[in-house]
């Protein structure tokens, strides 16, 4: 006797499926209604007379900086970056001594990946009614999702480095105090540590004093829309779009002060709680300078970013009843391979205490 076995039949969407009027659990049948700000509620209309409305989407920032690491399939999901030990001068030589020679070895850094996704599970009735192409939408928002997923997670991977620069409390231009710690950052009517010309020039000078290498001639900044807001507003701020080369423009690139160039970014990090907040409680900001090659990024073979759809035919059960969009990919976020080319500087801002933590 032959039998004939549908793997269809081990399907399973999840515990979250997207219905028609509400979530379904695709193993039980339990539903749960949808909350205000996530309901598809809207998609069940006999008519629309306007257009779909799109969604914010994630510029890449910070990947364009990083030294790319291919990793192979079939290999362990480990890099290590290697780089050999510099030599101290030479000192003068006494005549007939042989002097002590000097050490020589190699250090070694190493970056794992880790693997990251998420999906979601439409039904075929929404598939169906819904009046815009609900596969379409959720793709693109997954698609944004998983760049928004990456940027963060390199932005995270670089708030471990221990370089840090706090900048000045000032008054009215004038210097107050020299912060130790965010706490110690004001942001009221005696001071605010906000980024100032001074600042910049203070962090560039750190660079160079480190021996660290421009990149195009120049070394980086990724800034907050909100740090950036005070610091356009000061003289000496040169407009992107006034470079003598715009065409070398990075993506998200908006200026250039004491020779580094300004990459604005709305997930620099903004950061509180009992670790990064000021003196008032409200937020700080980390802004990243850095030079060529500071940190690496893993590209393993087989595990790039990879959006996954499968139609209701192919994984809805014995009576094809909902399709699944998702994406996976693998990474190692960031991995600071010279923390030296790297500083981190804090300042508050003028929306310190409006702005929420990201």
């Amino acid at each position: 006797m032959e039998h004939l076995f549908d793997l269809q039949f081990f399907a399973d969407a999840g515990t979250l499926v997207n219905a028609t009027g509400n979530y379904v659990n695709a193993s039980t049948g339990e539903t749960t209604a949808f909350s205000g700000t996530n309901t598809l509620s809207a998609e069940m209309k006999d008519f629309y007379d306007s257009e779909l409305l799109e969604n914010a989407r994630v510029e890449q920032i910070y990947a364009q900086f990083a030294k790319r690491q291919p990793l192979p399939a079939n290999h362990k999901g480990t890099v290590e970056w290697r780089k050999w030990n510099t030599f101290s001068p030479a000192s003068q030589l006494t005549e007939g001594v042989i002097p002590t020679g000097q050490k020589f070895g190699v250090s070694a850094i190493t970056g794992a990946i880790s693997q990251y996704g998420t999906y979601t599970a439409i039904t075929d009735r929404l598939e169906l009614r819904a009046y815009d192409d609900v596969i379409l939408g959720a793709t693109e928002e997954m698609g944004a999702s998983a760049a928004q997923t990456q940027e963060k997670l390199i932005r995270d991977a670089l708030l471990t480095n221990a370089n840090v620069l706090y900048c000045d409390n000032v008054k009215d231009g004038a210097f107050v105090s020299t912060p130790t710690s965010c706490a110690t950052m004001l942001d009221n009517a005696t001071g605010r540590s906000v980024l100032t010309p001074a600042m910049v020039n203070k962090a560039a000078t750190i660079l160079k004093k480190n021996r660290v290498p421009r990149l195009n001639g120049r070394y980086y900044a990724v800034i907050h829309p909100s740090v950036a807001h005070d610091l356009r507003e000061c003289d000496g701020w040169i407009e992107a779009h006034k470079y003598a080369a715009p065409d070398e423009l990075f993506n998200g690139e908006i200026g250039e002060l004491h020779g580094v160039r300004f990459i604005e970014d709305v997930f620099a990090p903004v950061l509180g709680g009992d670790t990064y907040k000021n003196a008032q409680d409200g937020v700080t900001y980390a802004t990243y300078f850095f030079g060529k090659d500071a940190f690496g990024i893993i590209d393993p073979e087989g595990g790039a970013l990879e959006m996954i759809i499968h139609d209701k035919g192919e994984i809805g059960g014995p009576l094809n009843q909902f399709s699944t969009i998702g994406y996976k990919f693998e990474t190692n976020g960031a991995t600071i391979l010279y923390p030296e080319r790297l500083l981190r500087v804090m300042s508050c801002s003028s929306y310190s205490a409006s702005d929420e933590t990201n």
